[in-house]
């Protein structure tokens, strides 16, 4: 175990791919992917996305996850206990923190939406409803801060209790079944799509490549969609991942894990769209995309299906389930710092980040209905300048840090990198990529943070 004998490890394999998968699918997977595919030429869109996953997304993940193995450390204690003396890496391990606090700061709402949304179809609430009183749920729900702030607080107390457990006892534990019941719902969900009469034009919109389509949208904007779909499914830059890289054994390689976890990802995201187009189409309603889809084109489609109810509760579950590993994985690597920097006990540690979250995600609800009118970066509210500052800033800029510090000389240095990525068996990255990792990938970076910011 190298230099950290008491580090928690997870119990097997099957454990650590379901967690680590688990922070990478998220909400975007659900609300963002089958849109822009759809948008994007289908199928074409989808080949580029593959492409970007392969050549992009494994390789800054692998650096991640090394860190977090060679290391056995959180962010902070990582980059200080691999940097060479006097270096002032480690500065990026307190951006992690704050990247990966500011990022619960809203997504635990969005989470308490999906939570708040199972109990109405479960309840009811939604039976019988007009398509202006399926989209009038959402409106109501977005103007009562305290409902929103019922929902977001259960939705940080299910993470804070879950990671108090530890490791094994808490998070693999639960995470495990949630994702289980996650990838099962999704399966039972996409074919009840596919086989809805009408269903399979959207199946055909969605998968077929589409290259007219695609040149409407112009193919450089539909490569550079699918880039930045790659990049920011797996959620990368900010030590989200890296914590679960400090809980690996060394039995397999870096390179193999890190397939599994964007196969994982990647298949979700593709159901989504197996569920979302061809109940759209069957029901003659716009896929959109973010908060529009989910909340009311959706609802919408559910009201009309036969057992609708049982449909809407069973996707809401899901989404659920989607959006609650993420905040249990994000979670447990800021708690993990916090024990480790400040030298407290996991409980201490997991009631007081709590608290803290529970505290600062405030602001993000109130933005609908008391602060509603204020607005941030770019005319954008409060939770969207909360995600701005994650998505477009935070990430590519961490993902940048994280891979410069693994293969240039004044970091880690590529060769111990790539040793670290090797231990184990299974498939090994070769030394060749080198060049590619020092000049290219930098580039397709830079070029996703500056598309972000323009």
């Amino acid at each position: 175990m190298g230099n950290n004998d008491k580090r928690e490890s997870f119990k097997s394999s099957l454990g650590f791919l379901l967690v680590s998968a688990g922070c990478a699918i998220g909400i975007g997977n659900v609300w963002k992917f089958p849109y822009v595919a759809g948008q994007n030429g289908g199928g074409v869109f989808v080949l580029f996305y593959l492409l970007f996953l392969l050549i992009m997304g494994v390789p800054v993940l692998t650096m991640e996850l090394a860190v977090g193995r060679a290391s056995r450390k959180g962010a902070v204690d990582s980059f200080r206990a691999l940097e060479k003396p006097k270096s002032k890496w480690h500065i990026h391990g307190y951006v992690c923190i704050i990247g990966c606090a500011l990022l619960m700061m809203y997504y635990t709402s969005v989470s308490g939406w999906m939570l708040g949304y199972f109990g109405k179809f479960v309840t009811g609430t939604f039976s019988g409803l007009t398509p202006d009183g399926v989209d009038g749920v959402f409106g109501s729900m977005l103007s009562n801060p305290w409902e929103m702030i019922a929902f977001m607080g259960i939705t940080v107390l299910i993470g804070t209790v879950v990671c108090s457990f530890g490791l094994q006892n808490g998070i693999e534990r639960i995470t495990k079944y949630m994702m289980l019941g996650l990838l099962g719902l999704i399966v039972v969900l996409g074919i009840n799509s596919v086989l809805l009469p009408g269903g399979m034009d959207g199946l055909k919109f969605y998968l077929m490549p589409d290259f007219d389509r695609a040149m409407e949208q112009g193919l450089f904007d539909v490569i550079v969609a699918a880039m930045n779909q790659a990049f920011f499914t797996l959620s990368i830059g900010i030590g989200s991942m890296q914590i679960f890289g400090s809980y690996m054994t060394k039995d397999r390689t870096i390179g193999n894990e890190a397939v599994r976890i964007c196969g994982l990802d990647t298949f979700v995201a593709l159901m989504s769209g197996l569920i979302i187009f061809p109940a759209c189409f069957a029901y003659g309603v716009e896929p959109s995309a973010g908060p529009p889809l989910i909340f009311e084109a959706l609802p919408r489609v559910f009201v009309d299906m036969p057992g609708g109810r049982i449909w809407g509760s069973l996707f809401f579950l899901f989404m659920t389930f989607a959006s609650l590993t993420t905040v249990i994985a994000v979670f447990e690597g800021i708690i993990a710092n916090v024990m480790e920097t400040k030298k407290w006990q996991r409980r201490k540690a997991s009631i007081i980040v709590g608290i803290v979250i529970f505290v600062t995600s405030i602001p993000a609800i109130l933005g609908y209905n008391v602060l509603k009118g204020v607005t941030f970066i770019g005319a954008r509210d409060v939770l969207d300048s909360e995600d701005f500052i994650v998505s477009n800033l935070l990430l590519p800029i961490g993902a940048l840090v994280y891979l410069l510090f693994c293969v240039t000389k004044w970091g880690w240095g590529f060769d111990k990198y790539l040793e670290e990525c090797n231990e184990g068996k299974g498939f090994k990255l070769p030394k060749a990529l080198k060049p590619y990792f020092q000049f290219v990938l930098p580039v397709l970076i830079i070029v996703i943070l500056v598309v972000g910011l323009m």
